[in-house]
């Protein structure tokens, strides 16, 4: 069948049309393949989960501040042909990179080599002595004093407890405990600035650190996690009468290596800034790391009356609103209470 000469001319300019937007598809696809990713500050860390799809595998690298445009990402794999060759491991991104290079590292399989882990409730002496013992971290903090080690991470505040978020960190070999304290410190930040954000109205408390400070307390008095939003909510109920928290851990930890496992009646009676029998408020620093549920338990603890708990023997603790009925308690759980 012989095509009239409009017809003609329109099928030749529809293909012009296509070749060209061919091109001009072509060239964005290349620009977005080689320019850099503006990513979250460096470095990231994502796990690819065995199984996952293209798109579930963009949004975890987008959860982890590696891709702000997953669906581009998804598009260029795809035409690419290489959707189905993703490999499953934890990745970290510690340097800029493209598009292009970050799907050449996860088709390839260029998967972190080394993990070490922060347990919740632990100090920075155990966090310090962690990484001195890790075979796999190059150790730049060794010899450094405490404070040497905040002014190398550029962090303001005058003790590093508490402010490394406990999680298991994924690493290549031969980096720095400098930038794995970095990191976890980043996380830290970043969850107490969401749970800061979402925090109950109202609360007796002026700052994040004093979040920070008051979830470290939840986290080392909780026995079940359970527990844990009672706990902070006795002590937030404590803070707003003016009255003494009496937490044992901040006295325990007021001790410091003297401590030897036992806590005697003179330890309570014995006035440092940690002794919260001795002074009213919060101790002047956290006592420990605290996971995020005992930040989400200090910033929103539930609504309840109880200004005392103690613990049932079992890890579980007995809460009550009066004085009257913690002694009752204490006389049926303990033979001498503390709170």
């Amino acid at each position: 069948m012989r095509l009239n000469r409009r017809t003609h001319r329109f099928l030749r300019a529809l293909l012009g049309a296509a070749v060209a937007l061919a091109v001009v598809i072509g060239c964005a696809l290349l620009w977005y393949a080689t320019a850099e990713l503006a990513t979250s500050p460096l470095p990231l860390q994502f796990e690819l989960r065995p199984g996952s799809s293209l798109r579930s595998a963009a949004h975890e690298m987008e959860r982890a501040g590696v891709l702000r445009e997953p669906g581009r990402f998804v598009l260029m794999v795809r035409l690419l042909g290489e959707a189905k060759n993703i490999k499953a491991g934890s990745y970290e991104v510690s340097e800029p990179v493209t598009p292009y290079r970050l799907l050449q590292k996860i088709v390839q399989g260029e998967v972190t080599q080394a993990a070490v882990k922060f347990v919740e409730g632990w100090t920075f002496r155990q966090v310090r002595a962690t990484l001195d013992e890790h075979p796999e971290v190059a150790h730049f903090t060794r010899g450094l004093t405490d404070q040497e080690i905040l002014q190398r991470l550029g962090i303001e505040e005058a003790s590093p407890e508490g402010l490394f978020f406990p999680d298991t960190y994924y690493f290549a070999r031969g980096n720095s405990d400098l930038r794995v304290l970095r990191r976890a410190n980043r996380l830290l930040r970043a969850h107490l600035d969401t749970q800061w954000a979402a925090r109950a109205p109202e609360l007796p408390l002026a700052t994040r650190y004093e979040a920070l400070i008051l979830a470290s307390i939840v986290e080392k008095e909780t026995g079940r996690e359970e527990d844990r939003p009672l706990v902070a909510a006795v002590f937030v109920n404590r803070l707003r009468k003016g009255m003494q928290l009496e937490a044992d851990p901040t006295v325990i930890y007021g001790l410091g290596e003297s401590f030897d496992g036992n806590l005697r009646k003179r330890d309570l009676l014995a006035d440092t800034p940690f002794n919260t029998y001795t002074r009213t408020g919060l101790p002047p620093t956290p006592i420990a790391m605290p996971g995020l549920a005992s930040l989400a338990a200090a910033l929103n603890p539930p609504a309840s009356d109880a200004l005392y708990f103690v613990s049932r023997g079992d890890g579980s603790s007995q809460f009550s609103r009066t004085l009257g009925e913690h002694e009752r308690a204490v006389t049926k759980y303990q033979r001498s209470g503390r709170r």
